[in-house]
Order: C-alpha cells, then sequence, then structure tokens
C-alpha cells in the first residue's frame, strides 16, 4: 500500500540521474511506471532492477508524444502522474550559435513538456484527477551567458507550468516546477572530499517529487526550488 493517491507514472526524457531515482521510488511504492527517452537500450539496466517498461520518444514531435501516450494507456492505464525530464542544451555565443541546433533545444525543452502537458490534460481532466511535475533548472529563472538556448527553453517550461497550474488546479490536477538549481550528482562525478553534499542527490530529488505528489490539495505546491547547502544563490 502507498500514501500517494496516484496509480500509474510516465516519466519523458529518462536517464540514470533524477528519472531512475524516481522510477525507482515510485516502482517500491507498487506504482507501475513507464519510461521514455530517444535511446531506450540505455534504460536496459534500469527496467531489469525496477520492472518499468522502456519505449521510444523524440520529445519535440508532438506525433511522437501522441503514440507514447497511447501505448502508455494501453501498457499501464492512462498515467495519473506525468513527469517532463527532457530538456535540451546548446553553449555557445548567441553571434555563433547555430539556429537549427537552438530551434532543436527549444523543441524538446519547451515544445516537448506542452505537448505532454496537453497529452496529459486530456486524460486527466475527465478524471478530475493527476499530477504533472515539470523539471526545471537555474536557467529557468537566471539566463547565464553562452547558454541562451537553455535559459529560453527553460523559461518557457516555467511560463508553461505557471500557466498550466492556474488553469488546471482548479479541476483537481496538481502541476508543479521544479527549480533543481545546482549540479546534479553523477557516478563519474564524486563530490570532493573537501565539500561533501556540494551537488545534488538525484535520490534526493526524487524524494522531493515523491513528496509533492503526497501533498494535500488545500496546500500544493505549484513551484519549489530545490539545491545543494552550498550552492550560492
Amino acid at each position: 500500500m502507498t500514501d500517494i493517491p496516484y496509480r500509474s507514472a510516465l516519466i519523458i526524457g529518462a536517464g540514470p540521474g533524477i528519472s531512475a531515482s524516481l522510477a525507482r521510488l515510485l516502482r517500491a511504492a507498487d506504482i507501475p511506471v513507464v519510461i521514455a527517452a530517444r535511446h531506450v537500450e540505455r534504460l536496459a539496466s534500469l527496467v531489469e532492477q525496477t520492472g518499468a517498461i522502456a519505449l521510444p520518444v523524440d520529445a519535440a514531435e508532438a506525433g511522437q508524444i501522441e503514440h507514447l501516450f497511447a501505448e502508455t494507456d494501453a501498457r499501464i492505464g492512462a498515467p495519473e502522474v506525468v513527469v517532463y525530464n527532457a530538456s535540451g542544451r546548446v553553449r555557445g555565443p548567441i553571434a555563433e550559435v547555430d539556429p537549427a541546433q537552438v530551434a532543436q533545444a527549444v523543441a524538446v525543452s519547451a515544445l516537448g513538456a506542452f505537448y505532454s502537458v496537453q497529452q496529459a490534460a486530456r486524460r486527466m481532466l475527465p478524471a478530475g484527477k493527476g499530477a504533472i511535475l515539470l523539471t526545471g533548472a537555474t536557467a529557468g529563472v537566471k539566463g547565464f551567458a553562452l547558454s541562451a538556448p537553455f535559459a529560453m527553453g527553460k523559461f518557457a517550461l516555467r511560463g508553461l507550468a505557471q500557466s498550466a497550474a492556474r488553469e488546471l488546479m482548479p479541476r483537481g490536477i496538481h502541476v508543479a516546477h521544479i527549480v533543481v538549481d545546482g549540479g546534479v550528482r553523477a557516478a563519474q562525478h564524486a563530490d570532493p572530499p573537501d565539500r561533501p553534499d556540494s551537488t545534488l542527490d538525484p535520490e534526493a530529488i526524487a524524494q522531493c517529487y515523491m513528496d509533492l505528489l503526497r501533498q494535500h490539495r488545500s496546500a500544493w505546491s505549484w513551484e519549489i526550488e530545490i539545491r545543494p547547502w552550498l550552492e550560492k544563490f
């Protein structure tokens, strides 16, 4: 049994960090999970570990997102939790960065999120129930030099989250934007001995997502900002 009031979950943009940690926690709560990514072969170990279902998707393509949701419906039922973790990042001087690469990056970070929220809303509105969690970044509230495309996508994502929250929360759908303000720890990049916990532990981030799912509707958060204790504001 679980105290989370949702029975199925779809994670889009799954990888070895936040998504993998969240998938493990959801499965530990006995919630069926579909994990979707462009390269599903990279999810094989997570599938074996958790029993999650891996499906391919290019999040920048509306048709592929629509197909993903339809396939998820068939596999585990309409997802009551939808988590959008996909993002596109292009770095470089504004005068030099490739416009085509910028368009692709923004499409993944922003348009893909819209396609996913739209498909989620179409399923959740009739039920009057659901949760949509959108993974943001520092770049969504503060644009950095040489990173305009990432900031563009993440600013748009935050606007989508705020607008969707105002529209959908009064109809029973919890929408939340999570600002991940800091570097996320990876196995190949351990924290230095003199700065323990100086990066965000993906397991701890995933726990924040689970806490959001447990919130009572009388006190829903539409946005939370999480950072390591040593991160500069």
